[in-house]
């Protein structure tokens, strides 16, 4: 697959997806966006229901008249906020065989996220890629966990799809004007669970399907051998989105097995934390080998007269326009200015880095 179609939006692929949790990138406008080549955000639809929460979104015409972005929107279920909420702490809340009960730290009121409500909340919202409420887990946990994990993972994916099919069947909406339905694929480390569950959401039927689950193992390494099977486990003509994955040498591998869509908070973490994306020359090729790949920090004193450019090939605003040695004066003073610039670099890198992903593919063709 080449292009994904959804409600309206036509995506060449590979894509990444910037993490637009609050409906927002920090920093950013929604030109600045454009301007870099961004094709699509993700949006969580957990997070928006408390902040700024569902009537505010509705009252402002939805997220797409909201934020004023015209591209994709991506919602995120809030399946991997109980894995980083809950099963890290139980005072956040609990999994029940229906969904996901929250506590939300600082208030009173708990909140009940099911796979129906999320679907409504993702479709109210104006979503064009929504995602299926599972029930994530850690790479480590046991086999009797990932097990409880696919059985409600399949059942929220079967209450999920009714409830789009009767919203979008009310909505007499259909072809390339309908948002997409994907589901996501779970099983731990368990090669036979992570095939009973994707021949369950295949047998289901939807749009695309994604990788759950923390995708490193305890020492921060990709775990490629579990990745590799489950991207196996899919017909090539549906698309599957490496949930979380976001550090380039980690796409570069992951698109190699054929994963086409990726998303993380991770580029624009980075910038803002003085981490800035570069190749290691101006024709390195993105592979699976870390040798073309490299991290600018921008804090070094070796940056103080730097005169040139975060490195050469890059068209950002930040490198077209300024030196790094002025971003490094800007990084000091903790100026605005910073953090505006390195991100667009970061998100930048990213699109460029896509662009050479498809283009080595066709050329390998």
């Amino acid at each position: 697959m080449q292009t994904l179609h959804a409600n309206g939006h036509h995506l060449q692929l590979p894509v990444f997806f910037p993490d637009a949790t609050y409906g927002f990138v920090r920093s950013l406008t929604s030109e600045d966006l454009q301007s870099i080549g961004i094709q699509g955000v993700e949006m969580n639809s957990f997070h928006l229901m408390q902040k700024p929460g569902s009537t505010v979104i509705s009252a402002l015409g939805g997220l797409h008249t909201m934020s004023a972005w015209p591209g994709l929107i991506m919602t995120d279920s809030g399946g991997f906020q109980a894995y980083s909420l809950i099963r890290q702490d139980a005072k956040f809340g609990r999994l029940q065989n229906d969904g996901i009960l929250f506590y939300p730290e600082g208030s009173q009121r708990k909140l009940k996220l099911t796979p129906p409500k999320s679907i409504q909340l993702q479709l109210g919202y104006g979503s064009d890629l929504l995602v299926c409420l599972d029930d994530c887990t850690h790479i480590d946990a046991s086999r009797a966990e990932q097990e409880a994990s696919i059985e409600r993972t399949i059942a929220w994916a079967k209450s999920s799809r009714k409830t789009y099919d009767t919203l979008i069947n009310n909505r007499k909406v259909q072809g390339a004007e309908r948002p997409l339905l994907f589901a996501v694929i779970q099983g731990g480390a368990e090669f036979d669970l992570r095939k009973r569950c994707a021949e369950a959401l295949l047998e289901l039927g939807f749009d695309g399907f994604g990788f759950g689950g923390w995708p490193l193992d305890n020492e921060g390494h990709l775990i490629s051998d579990i990745l590799a099977y489950t991207r196996s486990l899919i017909p090539r003509q549906f698309p599957i989105h490496a949930l979380g994955i976001g550090h380039p040498v980690s796409i570069a591998t992951c698109y190699k097995m054929g994963y086409e869509m990726f998303d993380s908070a991770m580029p624009t973490r980075d910038a803002r934390h003085g981490r800035l994306y570069a190749r290691s020359s101006a024709t390195a090729v993105p592979s699976e080998d870390p040798a073309w790949f490299d991290f600018k920090y921008v804090n070094s004193e070796v940056n103080v007269r730097a005169s040139g450019p975060v490195y050469d090939g890059c068209d950002c605003p930040l490198c077209s326009t300024y030196s790094l040695g002025y971003l490094y004066h800007l990084y000091k003073m903790q100026d605005p200015a910073y953090f505006r610039l390195a991100t667009q670099h970061n998100l930048r890198f990213m699109t460029q880095l896509m662009d050479s992903l498809r283009v080595n593919a066709a050329a390998e063709a």
